[in-house]
């Protein structure tokens, strides 16, 4: 189970190593100066949970024609013609 845990500046610099191997494992190490949070160490291959089909239904409008072709004048416009 990922935990996260706050050290500060000294620690992480002394025991860098160590909480790398932390963050590998799973946890999450916030790094803090003075009691106020800079930085958060993650793990670049964590996993982000899936948000759920259907979060933004009701919510979103899509205009009729939206996925219409562009007209020729405007695409012109992006080519420089």
């Amino acid at each position: 189970m990922a935990t996260t845990n706050t050290v500060n500046i000294h620690e992480a610099k002394t025991h860098l190593s160590r909480l790398l191997e932390r963050v590998a494992a799973g946890d999450e190490i916030i790094i803090a100066k003075a009691g106020t949070s800079i930085a958060k160490l993650t793990s670049v291959h964590a996993k982000r949970k899936a948000l759920p089909y259907g979060l933004l239904k009701g919510k979103l409008k899509i205009k009729e024609g939206f996925d219409d072709p562009l007209p020729d004048d405007f695409i012109a416009g992006f080519e420089g013609r």
